[in-house]
């Protein structure tokens, strides 16, 4: 019995769909999949959806369905789902003991068990599905023919050593795609693909609405969209396959943000996001085993810290200095403290790791700006907020990184989160910097970009003719015995009344302390008079 046979028998799934007519376009996707009679009239939306000019001519083993918000994914997805539980007989495949699944995989279980409780929803609608469910729990149904539906996170780890029927990824679009990410999503699909080759007709369906131009479901879409003989690719819009949502509601999200509106209800991939840093040029400015750099006494830091509650976010600082011999920045060291914590007690040891570099000023962003920066200042460090978003931070980082003028530590954590960001472009020209996911966390990432930038700025701003100068370390004063030898001027010999040697003076003490500024810009005129001396 073909899965359109099934749809149409009252003791089966048509109590389901409310209004067939408006199923339409998700019937003709069926046909597609599985190699069944198309008319003209849906030809016509065949040609549309997969860009072939036939349809295939055996049933697909992967499905890639890129469709808009509300189109009625997940409803399809589930009465595919239980079509391959109960309507096909895998038992001639199976060797005793064990047991297939069809398992439901998204980003987190409670995602997976939308999926699960649509299957529940059908297995309930009639006394004949009802008869075929031996146990419902939290994770799984199981079906008297053996068949279990089973939810499962997207872990490439804990999805093997499985024998299953169907293997559908939900929302696989916002997977994590990014090189050094934990669960990657290419790595989810390769886990998958060994579970599905013992048993002929078992099937991979990968079905999202679509987003960034990355990941698994961007590159079988440019891959295999409109190539007969591979995995087949479905792309279609909400109205397309939806034609019950109201066109105002769609009218009025291309009015507030017309490049989210393609995506969610026009089934087009982002144009204005992409992967900020080549995962290739973060591999390149890796020292690998370099961990940390302890102090050198001839290098000027930057510090950069990124300030948390002690709740939600990390609490991060880096350290960077300007290594005039190899033109480059070098990251010298990262810190990080996880939540949850006490946010004073974490800003003191910030402070003590600071100061073990000599570092007592560094720039911090816009968290808490008074509270940092009091409680910084009685630990003996001046924090002072930078001028600069977050975002800005990045976009001179990727410069500095595309030229190979930075030295990275080897943290896995800065790694991933590098990795991790993505660019999206705004209007005005003013791109938005951030992590991929809503959520995730780019503090390790922040801290490091932020003290890199500030020491290659402080490195230029102090170069003068060809020299660098460091204003932290003030010249040292002349001795006594140099100011002797080599008396100064005085601009007013006669306001040290008579007496003395006209047109000369000399210090027999150090000015007064003053600060580097006023050091550097100090009148001799305003040093402390010498005792008086007698004629020749």
């Amino acid at each position: 019995m073909d899965i359109l046979q099934v749809l149409g028998r009252k003791d089966f799934f048509r109590p389901f769909f409310k209004d067939m007519r408006t199923w339409a376009s998700w019937f003709t996707f069926l046909k597609t999949v599985f190699a069944l009679p198309i008319g003209e009239e849906e030809r016509e939306l065949m040609r549309l959806a997969t860009g072939l000019e036939a349809p295939p001519k055996e049933a697909s083993r992967e499905v890639y369905v890129i469709a808009g918000r509300r189109s009625g994914k997940s409803s399809i997805t589930a009465v595919l789902a239980v079509y391959l539980s109960l309507f096909i007989n895998w038992r001639p495949h199976l060797a005793p003991g064990e047991t297939p699944l069809v398992l439901i995989v998204a980003t987190d279980k409670e995602q997976a068990g939308i999926i699960k409780r649509y299957c529940e929803g059908i297995l309930s609608l009639t006394p004949t599905l009802k008869a075929q469910v031996a146990r419902v729990v939290v994770e799984s149904i199981t079906l008297r023919n053996g068949v279990s539906i089973v939810v499962k996170a997207c872990n490439f780890r804990s999805l093997r050593g499985y024998t299953l029927i169907a293997a559908i990824c939900e929302e696989s679009a916002f997977w994590r795609y990014e090189t050094g990410a934990a669960n990657q999503d290419k790595e989810v699909i390769t886990a998958l693909r060994p579970s599905l080759a013992t048993l002929p007709g078992s099937m991979l369906v990968s079905i999202s609405t679509p987003y960034s131009r990355a990941g698994v479901m961007y590159e079988a879409f440019k891959n295999s969209f409109g190539r007969a003989g591979g995995p087949l690719v479905w792309k279609a819009a909400t109205r397309t396959m939806n034609p019950t949502i109201d066109p105002q509601v769609i009218a009025q999200a291309q009015a507030d943000d017309p490049q989210a509106a393609a995506a969610e209800w026009g089934a087009e991939f982002r144009a204005d996001l992409s992967q900020f840093i080549e995962p290739e040029v973060i591999d390149a400015a890796v020292v690998a085993g370099r961990y940390a750099l302890p102090y050198d006494p001839d290098r000027h830091y930057s510090g950069f810290v990124d300030v948390s509650g002690g709740r939600g976010d990390s609490f991060t600082a880096a350290l960077s200095h300007f290594d005039k011999v190899k033109d480059k920045v070098v990251l010298d060291l990262v810190y990080e403290r996880c939540p949850p914590f006490n946010p004073q007690a974490v800003a003191q040891e910030v402070c003590e790791r600071l100061k073990d570099y000599k570092t007592f000023k560094a720039e911090s962003d816009l968290y808490s700006a008074d509270w940092a920066s009091v409680t910084f200042k009685a630990c003996g460090v001046e924090l002072s907020q930078t001028a600069q978003a977050k975002s800005e931070i990045y976009l001179e980082l990727l410069p500095l990184l595309n030229s190979g003028q930075v030295e990275l530590l080897d943290s896995k954590r800065l790694q991933s989160q590098l990795k991790g960001l993505e660019r999206r472009a705004r209007s005005g020209g003013r791109d938005v910097v951030d992590s991929f996911f809503k959520g995730s966390h780019d503090d390790v990432a922040n801290a490091c970009a932020g003290s890199i930038v500030a020491a290659f700025k402080e490195s230029r701003a102090t170069h003068r003719k060809g020299r660098v100068f460091f204003p932290s370390r003030p010249p040292a004063e002349p001795s006594i015995a140099d100011q002797r030898a080599n008396p100064v001027p005085c601009a007013d010999p006669k306001k040290f009344g008579p007496g003395r040697k006209e047109g000369k003076i000399f210090v027999t003490e150090s000015p007064k302390k003053k600060s580097h500024d006023e050091t550097v810009k100090a009148d001799v005129s305003r040093w402390r008079k010498p005792p008086p001396f007698e004629e020749d």
